[in-house]
């Protein structure tokens, strides 16, 4: 089980749900959150998961214009150093913005 990545994840998860004006790209950050929290327990290379998400966030943070705390901020860093460990393999040929790449196939992504 990876205790440190789902705390991570769970963390940003309760701060951003707490904010009171919540764009879509709140949501659909908050989406991606819930749905990396689902994979981390049988994920056999969290790291390339973090990558990913870590990606995404910032991608759409940049896009929607997105202005994350102190705190926050402190949250994605350290998963941008988890998400390090996969390497350049872990980012190649990613579209980061997109949101269903952490779906299964099938899965109804929410669209926001």
């Amino acid at each position: 089980m990876n205790t440190t990545e789902k705390e991570l994840v769970n963390n940003l998860y309760k701060m951003l749900e707490k904010r009171t004006n919540k764009s879509k790209d709140i949501l659909n950050i908050l989406d991606v959150l819930v749905q990396v929290n689902k994979k981390l327990d049988k994920e056999k290379t969290p790291e390339v998961l973090i990558n990913k998400l870590n990606q995404y966030i910032r991608i759409t943070a940049s896009t929607g214009k997105i202005h994350f705390s102190n705190e926050e901020e402190e949250l994605t860093i350290k998963l941008s150093i988890i998400g390090q460990k996969a390497g350049i393999n872990g980012s190649y040929m990613a579209d980061f913005s997109d949101k269903s790449q952490f779906y299964k196939f099938g899965e109804k992504v929410p669209l926001r």
